[in-house]
């Protein structure tokens, strides 16, 4: 087919900016302009002459601006088949011109819900004009071009400035597609939200994401990868390479660990492979960096690194020392982020104070699953004494700090710490003895003394064992979930060797 020249385009947005070169262009072609309201205001004071939708259709906006554009000359303007003689006859008929451009911009429903809007306002945010519109425009891509977000200006604009103001049937197809997938994550943002309290709400999931980011590869260099989000809604990223499908998957589980600690003193996280080899908290960033680079200084090679304050110019001279794949930070000072940057490739985020999802989302065997996120945490308060003998206030402290670590670690997991630092894990071990021989053994090759240190498990302990070898190793104190039918022989092997042990009552396993 021959390139299709636009003599007329219809115009109803919410954002105006971005768009004056566009309406550049279709005046310079002397495309027929029709509009509706403030879209119409801010064409005319763009210089242009527009035909009000009002005149178009003889109806005026009724119900507040709810019903605008709803009616068969707008329409039948837009899906009118131009190849087809009968659509031609009955146009002429009813006297409805074609209309062969739609720009039309969503209503920001999904905005007005993050905002935290009542109610009233997020409904009036369901568009129902624009949305038919760009459905009624994608459908007959095949004589229209549908516009439907600001996103599109300047590339439509470059491609209407190259070709005359005329499209090729690919073009509109591209741009159908794009309206297609607008409108599809918008209707499933309003279901989303629609839907909450009701029986569907639980029974039916609908997923949207956007926008789309290719990766270099997936987990591995043969598989392909994209990531459907808004990074920079959470990042800002100051320096680096992309970051890859592994980084991200890293990035993921530092952040949630680091949501621990978000407060209170300074901390650091360094992880591999999604788990903790080093976390510490100190007075200082400085200190607690040494601290948990201390812990496993062979695994930070090439970590995730995390910590919950600005970086100053001191923390970041020992951090430049390590190479490091990812250092995330909510502030970098103005004199550190020069030394930090000083490896090309060392990738710095910034990290947004960013609400993160409710829910966790996982694709298994042919479908998906879909759980709450663990948002819960144990604290001092929720711990259940079971032993003769209490933790003391530090030993306290250090099973706090310690429970939060192994929350966030594959499981089976044993975690060994002392207030404030990590000493050493063992990690998705298919055997919890297994995990608990793994951190005594890696603790002693890094040259921590346990003595005195506290023990955390993922889950509970179906036998003794595990506790005795702790002791054997000089562990004082141990928290788990308990719930075993026995827990009793546990509980004896602590108070046989003086160690203290308390419950929380939750489990958290992470596979």
């Amino acid at each position: 087919m021959p390139a299709q020249p636009i003599r007329s385009a219809l115009i109803s947005v919410y954002y105006k900016d971005r768009l004056e070169p566009l309406i550049a262009v279709l005046k310079q072609h002397g495309v027929k302009l029709y509009s509706t309201g403030g879209t119409q205001q801010f064409l005319e004071q763009q210089g242009a002459e527009v035909t009000a939708v009002e005149s178009l259709t003889g109806f005026p906006a009724v119900f507040g601006g709810r019903v605008k554009t709803l009616h068969p000359k707008v329409f039948g303007g837009i899906l009118q088949r131009r190849h087809e003689a009968g659509d031609a006859q009955e146009a002429e008929q009813h006297q409805i011109p074609p209309i062969d451009l739609v720009i039309v911009d969503l209503y920001p429903f999904e905005e007005t819900v993050a905002s935290g809007a009542p109610e009233a306002d997020v409904i009036e945010k369901i568009d129902i004009g624009g949305i038919s519109l760009l459905r009624a425009a994608a459908k007959n891509f095949r004589d229209v071009l549908v516009v439907s977000g600001r996103d599109q200006y300047q590339a439509v604009t470059e491609l209407l400035m190259q070709k005359s103001c005329a499209t090729d049937l690919e073009d509109r197809r591209q741009y159908a597609a794009a309206a297609f997938a607008a409108t599809s994550h918008y209707d499933t943002q309003i279901f989303n939200y629609v839907s909450q309290g009701t029986d569907l709400g639980g029974k039916s999931l609908r997923l949207s994401r956007q926008p789309a980011t290719p990766l270099r590869y997936g987990e591995n260099p043969h598989q392909a990868g994209t990531f459907y989000g808004d990074l920079s809604a959470l990042f800002d990223q100051l320096h680096g390479k992309q970051l890859s499908y592994n980084n991200l998957v890293d990035v993921d589980a530092a952040v949630a660990l680091m949501a621990e600690f978000e407060e209170g003193q300074p901390a650091c996280a360094i992880l591999k492979h999604t788990n903790a080899c080093g976390v510490a908290q100190a007075h200082s960033l400085h200190d607690a960096y040494a601290q948990a680079l201390a812990c496993d200084p062979v695994s930070a090679f090439g970590g995730v690194i995390i910590v919950n304050k600005p970086v100053d110019e001191a923390t970041a001279e020992e951090l430049n020392k390590l190479f490091f794949e990812v250092l995330i930070a909510p502030e970098f000072d103005k004199a550190a982020l020069p030394i930090l940057q000083s490896k090309k490739n060392r990738i710095l985020l910034r990290q947004k104070p960013v609400k993160l999802p409710s829910k966790q989302i996982k694709t298994l065997l042919n479908g998906i699953v879909e759980q709450d996120f663990d948002r819960q945490t144990e604290t001092a308060a929720d711990f259940k004494v079971v032993t003769k003998s209490a933790p003391t206030p530090e030993e306290t402290e250090a099973l706090v700090f310690a429970a939060k670590v192994c929350k966030h670690t594959k499981s089976n997991t044993i975690v060994l710490a002392r207030p404030g630092q990590l000493l050493a894990s063992g990690v998705g071990q298919t055997s919890r003895v297994d995990a608990l021989k793994q951190a005594i053994e890696k603790a002693k090759a890094f040259g921590f003394d346990l003595q005195g240190a506290v023990m955390a498990s993922d889950a509970f302990f179906p036998f003794p064992d595990c506790v005795k070898i702790a002791g054997q190793a000089g562990i004082r104190a141990v928290v788990q979930p308990g719930g075993s039918i026995k827990d009793q022989d546990s509980i004896a092997a602590c108070d046989q060797l003086g160690m203290a042990m308390v419950m929380t009552g939750v489990r958290h396993f992470k596979h």
